[in-house]
């Protein structure tokens, strides 16, 4: 399977800051306006299309005209891709045969259980 490395730190990097994260976590309770998504924020509108421009040019989220206003939701086919990538280290990481390095003190770095 080809991994998309670029790919996934885009998406990584879209989730890189406290404001978008925020933002992410808000569009998982459904669709929201962008007005209703600026009164949780201490921001401006043009501060929160800045953000909003990157989790959508990510393809973490998308976007829909409604008159003045934009309405966003999570992309679930993006949110699918991200979900496997962290799976698939997860499962990689209790694979890991902890016998192929014995007495290697180094393996305790990498060890996550």
């Amino acid at each position: 399977m080809h991994k998309d490395y670029r790919n996934y730190a885009a998406l990584m990097k879209a989730l890189g800051d406290e404001t978008r994260v925020k933002i992410f976590d808000m569009l998982t309770q459904g669709e929201r306006c962008a007005c209703k998504i600026l009164d949780d924020f201490a921001i401006t509108q043009s501060t929160l299309s800045y953000h909003m421009k990157i989790l959508c040019d990510s393809g973490l989220v998308n976007g829909r005209r409604d008159g003045i206003w934009m309405r966003y939701t999570i992309n679930p086919d993006t949110l699918e891709i991200l979900k496997e990538f962290i799976n698939g280290i997860e499962a990689s990481c209790n694979e890991i045969d902890i016998n192929c390095c014995k007495g290697d003190q180094r393996l305790n770095v990498f060890m996550v259980k």
